[in-house]
């Protein structure tokens, strides 16, 4: 999730609406050679059935069905629940990583493989309140601050990169999920779970799951957008602002505001609803925390990483590619929403949906057309 205006250096806000190759809107439209589905009514939300219809089924599509309950029957947590429910663990020694779990007792006997939630830029565990207590009615779900922001640590000179942010999601999973798990990941944090998937050496990733994914750590990656080129000397402008420290700082207090954060979080939001005063606070509040300003500044400027374009074809896992169709920060018609679009013809192993009047945070925009395909994606991947 881009962090305020200013992150036009960081994931440029600007306002798209993707059609179909035909020019029109479906409630959902398959296309032969790639399953890409748009979606504007969640599907059943029949977790069981799903199940069953999943697991005996070779079709790689979402099925259609009766508008679901609210968040499939799952509660929304509160922020201030979520966060007593939090412990820490320990990384490399030396930093502290803020993490959630939650399962039930049907969760604890379901052979289905763990979850581990990652979420995007500027966001924290809490981003899940929609979507935790419906998944672990099936399965363990964990959730992780990533170093520099929630109540992870944010340590003091650390240079932060997409890199970083992998290595410690594998040594998560190795120290503390010790299974192989589904990453299921926003924005920068479906990058990192990209990134993760990727080391040929990694054998704890089960499945990918991105919503929403980014092309890097920074918009300085998508070179080849024309809209990119037009303003990377502003870019460069806003790095070189940024790196001092008191045009950084003022800039930075102006951005947490909260009328602020309320207009960039409705820019980037299709369901206006779900922008409420709670979604403000999950964003505003870490972002009073000492060494925050310093991790906004080293990710905004720092090196955009490896791009997924390199990456993708080299995972074999299964893939679960979740999209909202009006994101501004990463558009579908942009060269990261172009290729992920194009990837279901490409790999046999992607499965693409493309989420009509959804923005960039799927998960927490409209988590019941999330969950409606998400629910059987899992049933299946868990039944093979």
């Amino acid at each position: 999730m881009g962090f305020s205006a200013l992150a036009v250096a960081a994931e440029l806000p600007l306002h798209y609406s993707s059609v179909n190759k035909n020019g029109e809107r479906f409630l959902c439209q398959q296309r032969k050679h790639g399953h890409i589905r748009y979606c504007k009514k969640p599907v059943s939300c029949n977790i069981k059935s799903n199940i069953t219809a999943a697991a005996t089924s070779g079709n790689n599509t979402a099925t259609t069905g009766a508008t679901s309950s609210s968040s499939c029957g799952g509660k929304v947590l509160e922020i201030k629940e979520i966060r007593e429910r939090c412990t820490k663990w320990l990384w490399k020694g030396q930093f502290s990583i803020n993490y959630f779990v939650s399962c039930n007792s049907d969760s604890q006997s379901n052979p289905g493989p763990p979850l581990l939630l990652v979420h995007g830029f500027g966001a924290s565990i809490p981003h899940w309140r929609r979507n935790i207590d419906t998944l672990a009615k099936n399965y363990t779900v964990y959730a992780i601050d990533l170093l520099g922001f929630g109540a992870s640590d944010k340590p003091e000179g650390f240079s932060y990169t997409m890199e970083a942010w992998a290595q410690l999601i594998l040594d998560f999973l190795d120290e503390v999920i010790q299974k192989p798990t589904v990453l299921i990941g926003n924005s920068v944090g479906s990058l990192a779970c990209v990134i993760a998937a990727s080391d040929s050496s990694q054998t704890l990733v089960r499945g990918l799951v991105l919503l929403n994914c980014s092309g890097g750590m920074n918009n300085k990656a998508i070179v080849d957008d024309w809209r990119i080129k037009l303003l990377l000397p502003l870019l460069w402008l806003i790095d070189f602002l940024l790196k001092q420290r008191a045009i950084a700082s003022s800039i930075f207090e102006r951005v947490k505001q909260r009328d602020t954060l309320r207009n960039i979080l409705l820019s980037v939001y299709g369901n206006k609803e779900s922008v409420d005063e709670d979604l403000v606070e999950i964003i505003r509040g870490p972002a009073c925390d000492e060494g925050a300003l310093d991790a906004f500044v080293s990710i905004v400027t720092g090196p955009p990483g490896p791009n997924p374009v390199t990456l993708m074809p080299g995972i074999s896992i299964p893939i679960l590619v979740l999209w909202g169709d009006q994101d501004p920060f990463t558009p579908i018609d942009g060269p990261v929403g172009k290729y992920f679009s194009s990837l279901p013809s490409q790999l046999p192993n992607v499965r693409l949906c493309m989420l009509e009047g959804v923005g960039h945070c799927p998960h927490d925009d409209k988590p019941d057309l999330v969950h409606d395909n998400l629910l059987p994606w899992l049933a299946h991947l868990a039944a093979s």
